[in-house]
């Protein structure tokens, strides 16, 4: 690399760190979720396959109806279940949530009976949802999910990548 060529190299490498930074957004838990409706995500419906957690991966979203989607997702590595989620994707009073429940394999919750694990919704920008926390972005017939996340205090961005399948 010539001298020349190496301030546009590391302008290039930061702005992708950058733009990697920004596509997991964040909102403080004081703040409410933003508006939104529900139907702006009908682009998630259908079943997806993929992979991510270093396993193999389901995600079914149902299309919208009475102001909200309903999905699970299933976690499987070396063909046996690890876990599943039921989520619920709701539009109440204009503003949008992600409100999930996990389970282990048993079918005993991750959360008590009254709690969801919430994503309050941040904004949408065509087939692009951000949600404090995690992202979901389609390209045709891919989806794309980025999730932060914490394990024993280290922070992390998980990606999942499906690819939309018929049932």
């Amino acid at each position: 690399m010539t001298n020349k060529s190496a301030p546009l190299f590391l302008f290039i490498f930061f702005l992708s760190i950058s733009l990697q930074a920004q596509d997991v957004l964040f909102l403080d838990k004081e703040q409410p979720a933003e508006k939104g409706s529900i139907q702006d995500l009908d682009w998630m419906a259908g079943y997806w396959t993929g992979s991510g957690l270093g396993g193999d991966c389901e995600e079914l979203w149902l299309p919208a109806k009475d102001n909200g989607m309903v999905g699970t997702f299933r976690f499987m590595m070396n063909g046996s279940l690890i876990f599943s989620e039921y989520m619920n994707m709701v539009e109440e009073d204009g503003k949008l949530s992600l409100k999930i429940k996990h389970f282990n394999r048993d079918l005993t919750p991750w959360e008590e009976k009254e709690d969801w694990t919430i994503f309050k919704f941040i904004k949408s920008e065509g087939q692009t949802a951000y949600f404090s926390g995690i992202t979901f972005h389609r390209t045709g017939d891919e989806l794309m999910i980025r999730l932060a996340m914490t394990n024993e205090g280290k922070k992390s961005i998980e990606e999942f990548r499906f690819k939309r399948t018929a049932l």
